[in-house]
């Protein structure tokens, strides 16, 4: 058995000491002209990140911002029967996050290692991305430890790609998820008990109607959500309405260019059929609403309704919302509170107003929200 990893983990996650930035531009030579990031930063007291789920998922904290009276209200996430209306179409990403993050040592040194499966590729290899001491060489293999310590798994690593991600070949031919759920553990952030899972986060992290795997984070949006919720929003005239994205690594990388534009989002794969659309459409005709429960699910919708007008999609999507975007397919959006500087800041903020959100998150931080994966929500009307 080897002792725990004293290397950071990698992780597509980033840190959360980021402060608040002026927000008037200075001028002039030694003065420092402000970023078009710097807009995206907010403090916020270690402490208010929520490190476990409350016992009740949907007890959560509810800051419903409604943009068409420039008003923020306070109620808490089972009340969203009283919040959506009858005709309105709640729209969820059924993704399920598999147990996407290794541990394990170098075979022939025994180095310590992490890593996190980033996707299963043709021929039965894999994508991932690892961290250890020293140089990777092609054909070196790496022994994987289950969450007894004992030796589960071998990786032969082929090729490293331009990103930093490598190629592997695993030693046995079994579907990858199986594999994973032998040797895997949850990819918390690192921002959770510095990404150490316990054994209730199996099930804390996973939404409660997850189906189909493949995601390496949760849409945590979707994690409020109890059975008894869905049944009560149902039987008052909300319709639910299934898409699937699988959340990658890219979606959380802190934004490192001088500008948005200069960003570029990874790919990630998503499907929305044809009843999904079928269903959205039907409500939007009688007077309803497509609410997306998650950035994931508004990006994908979007992306399938590029052209201005929502079609089935099923392939990759590096859709990156900032401003200017003009909406097409969602009209309202519940979400979690996000990391500074990270591209799902800036989509709330281009659909919910670069004023109005940061007075929000102000309010939030105020009123003692808790932040997060694990934290409390917001509903933008």
């Amino acid at each position: 058995m080897h002792a725990p990893l004293s290397i950071s983990r990698p992780s597509p996650y980033t840190h959360v000491n980021c402060r608040i930035s002026p927000t008037v531009p200075f001028t002039g030579r030694n003065q420092r002209v402000m970023s078009e990031l710097d807009q995206y930063d907010y403090e916020l007291p270690r402490e208010m990140i929520a490190q476990a789920p409350l016992h009740s998922r949907a007890d959560a904290r509810l800051l419903v911002v409604d943009r068409s009276y420039a008003a923020i209200h306070h109620p808490y996430v089972r009340d969203l029967p009283e919040l959506l209306r009858a005709g309105d179409c709640l729209v969820i990403n059924d993704t399920q996050v598999i147990p996407a993050r290794f541990v394990g040592y170098r075979t022939d040194t025994g180095g310590r290692w992490e890593g996190l499966f980033l996707e299963a590729g043709p021929g039965g290899v894999w994508r991932i991305i690892g961290k250890t001491r020293g140089k990777l060489r092609p054909q070196e293999t790496i022994t994987l430890l289950d969450a007894d310590g004992c030796e589960a798994a071998q990786l032969t690593l082929l090729a490293q790609q331009a990103d930093g991600a490598w190629i592997v070949q695993p030693d046995d031919p079994a579907d990858p998820f199986a594999i994973l759920e032998r040797v895997g553990r949850v990819p918390l952030p690192p921002y959770i008990r510095d990404g150490e899972m316990v054994d209730a986060d199996r099930a804390h992290y996973q939404t409660v109607y997850a189906k189909k795997p493949g995601a390496i984070a949760a849409p945590t949006a979707g994690l409020h959500f109890t059975d008894r919720l869905l049944r009560e929003l149902t039987e008052g005239g909300v319709e639910v309405c299934r898409l699937t994205l699988h959340v990658g690594a890219g979606t959380f990388r802190p934004i490192a260019t001088e500008s948005l534009a200069e960003h570029k989002l990874e790919p990630e794969w998503g499907c929305v059929d044809q009843a999904a659309v079928d269903q959205m459409e039907q409500s939007r005709r009688r007077g309803g609403r497509v609410v997306a429960v998650g950035t994931t699910s508004m990006r994908l919708l979007e992306t399938a309704a590029a052209g201005g007008r929502l079609k089935p999609y099923a392939g990759k999507t590096h859709l990156f919302i900032r401003p200017p975007f003009e909406f097409h397919a969602v009209d309202a959006l519940m979400t979690n509170f996000h990391l500074p500087r990270t591209t799902l800041l800036v989509l709330v903020y281009t659909f919910g107003g670069d004023q109005l959100i940061r007075r929000a998150y102000d309010e939030a931080v105020r009123e003692q929200y808790r932040f997060y994966s694990y934290g409390d929500a917001m509903l933008i009307l």
